[in-house]
């Protein structure tokens, strides 16, 4: 059973996938989403923050299109790389066959062999499962869609029309010298759909303000739909509202309905709605400064740039009834004015997250020095924990050139260097695939902060199960290594070249900072994945992603320790 969405861009589509897969999960069907990107670009691994937005990573090491997190933050479900094609990796098959020879002399062409390569991809991602939502990105006209819409058709016709839903996500502006809502743009998508013969069964109306029923009627009546198929869906202050705001629509059960499917069972929405409350209407709030270099471009702010670290923060504020502010901060600034660092004293909390190259690093390592000598709760992710790593060398063990070979090559402490596995690829310039990708196991030290803080929000057990199905699974033994009886082992995701130089660690251990988790890779290497400052109210870092983890209403450790420690210092 197959359903697909098809949207207009840049309003939400994403979320409104999401929305309706969660409401298809409450009423008792095994959902998947699916994301399409027209793009050539093979994957979202080499595209700059500042243009797609973030890069999200997958357990089985995928590199894909944020859309993907915003899936699983709503599902509480992982999804593996399969579930986000680009038009590059379509092609890319193709010919490879055609090189292989298994068109067995065919001449290859446009039609059949795209449409057919795109919906065997849907299938094989859809498999196991009772319903399928695909999310195919950009703009209803453009060029690069057509193969897609074209390929979709052809599906319709192959499952039957009674197993798949049309959904049009469009938007109504409201142009601020006339305030009047226009449906315009909407009939556009809609003829623009019909070229492609493709009829919408439902059209979602996003919005700064609710749809009203002169418009309603309009749109039904251009669209040739039922009224109630017809969907508002106005801005709201919190996106995890949108569920329950199309269940109070009875999307769900329209769209079930619509497939000739029943539910399954009773939708419970009472902890979520309670989440959502304490996101509204927390009883405590803290402030958090995100110490980053994607933060804008032109005159913009650029928030996708570090999107799932803001939903993280979230999560863990809703779990603890605390609202976060976030405040995103170039760490270039300090490097103009080193006397703006102190403008972080206002923050109960600094995050320094991940990315690449030496722009605003020296920044990142003012505000580091900053959280460690004024007692400021400090999270670091991936680079975070590296150049928390770097100032605790260079400012409290005496190496004052200590560095990363990322950044200097000659530097005559390379506490962070890179693997050497990945020395002959870089010498090739082959980027694209050098990175240590996707979940690996990392190994607690007993008694660790670290180690209390996934035992405190149930990871311990939940991580146990996930390392136990991986372990049967051979060709995922090198995201375990080698694991050691005794010692809890939890599992987060990566994206990084570069690692804390082994060298170095008992003489940085010296001086009181702890390596409270490592990964022990198949030939006995070990790598640092936490570091934490015991003497520190909240000093903490992670090699790893934890934000591609954390969920509503299961956030991640770190974060939720974090916004714990920043509510103390409130």
């Amino acid at each position: 059973m197959t359903g697909e969405a098809f949207h207009e861009s840049g309003v939400g589509k994403g979320v409104t996938t999401a929305a309706l897969g969660t409401i298809l999960k409450q009423r008792g069907y095994k959902t998947t989403l699916i994301k399409i990107d027209p793009y050539i670009n093979y994957d979202a691994g080499t595209l700059r923050p500042t243009e797609h937005g973030e890069v999200w990573v997958t357990d089985d090491g995928g590199e894909i299109d944020q859309d993907l997190g915003t899936y699983e933050r709503f599902m509480d479900q992982d999804m593996p790389k399969k579930n986000n094609m680009t038009t590059g990796q379509v092609y890319k098959t193709v010919i490879d066959r055609e090189r292989r020879g298994e068109y067995l002399g065919q001449t290859v062409q446009f039609i059949p062999h795209i449409p057919d390569e795109i919906n065997r991809r849907i299938k094989d991602a859809s498999k196991d499962h009772d319903i399928a939502i695909v999310e195919i990105g950009g703009v209803v006209g453009d060029y690069e869609n057509i193969p897609f819409l074209f390929a979709v058709k052809a599906l319709e016709r192959e499952l039957g029309k009674e197993n798949v839903a049309y959904i049009l996500v469009t938007y109504l502006p409201i142009p601020g010298h006339i305030e009047e809502m226009k449906t315009k743009p909407t009939q556009q998508a809609i003829k623009l759909l019909s070229e492609e013969g493709i009829f919408p069964d439902f059209i979602i109306c996003r919005a700064k303000r609710p749809l009203d029923e002169v418009r309603k009627k309009k749109i039904e009546t251009y669209a040739n739909i039922k009224s109630d198929h017809v969907i508002s869906e106005p801005d709201i202050d919190t996106v995890y509202q949108i569920p329950l705001d199309l269940e109070k629509e009875r999307l769900g059960e329209k769209v079930l309905t619509h497939l000739n499917l029943k539910s399954r069972k009773k939708p419970d929405w009472a902890s979520w709605k309670k989440l959502v409350e304490n996101i509204r209407s927390p009883k405590k709030k803290v402030k958090i400064a995100i110490v980053g270099k994607y933060v804008d471009i032109g005159d913009y702010a650029l928030a996708d740039s570090y999107v799932s670290i803001n939903h993280a923060l979230f999560h863990a504020g809703a779990s603890l009834n605390c609202g976060v502010e976030i405040t995103w901060i170039d760490s270039k600034s300090f490097e103009k004015d080193r006397s703006r660092v102190k403008d972080l004293g206002r923050y109960d909390g600094i995050l320094v997250p991940g990315g690449f190259g030496g722009s605003g690093v020296e920044g990142k390592i003012l505000a580091i020095e900053h959280a460690r000598k004024s007692n400021i709760p400090y999270l670091g992710l991936c680079y975070g924990l590296q150049l928390a790593t770097i100032e605790y060398a260079r400012n409290v063990c005496g190496m004052k050139d200590a560095h990363t070979t990322e950044i200097s090559r000659d530097t005559p402490h390379p506490v962070i260097d890179i693997l050497p596995s990945q020395v002959e690829l870089m010498k090739n310039k082959d980027y694209g695939g050098t990175m240590r990708l996707g979940a690996y196991a990392a190994l607690l030290k007993p008694g660790s902060q670290v180690e209390k803080l996934y035992r405190e929000t149930g990871r311990l057990d939940e991580d146990k199960a996930r390392i136990d199905a991986l372990a049967k699974q051979r060709m995922d033994h090198f995201r375990l290594g080698k694991l050691e009886k005794g010692r809890n082992a939890v599992l987060e995701r990566h994206r990084h070249r570069f690692e804390v130089n082994p060298r170095f660690i008992s003489q940085v251990e010296k001086q009181g900072l702890v390596f409270s988790g490592y990964h022990v890779r198949e030939d006995g290497t070990k790598l640092m994945e936490y570091i934490e400052l015991p003497t520190h109210p909240y000093f903490v870092g992670t090699q790893a992603h934890p934000e591609f983890k954390s969920r509503l209403g299961n956030p991640s450790p770190l974060f939720y320790g974090f916004v714990k420690a920043a509510m103390r210092e409130r």
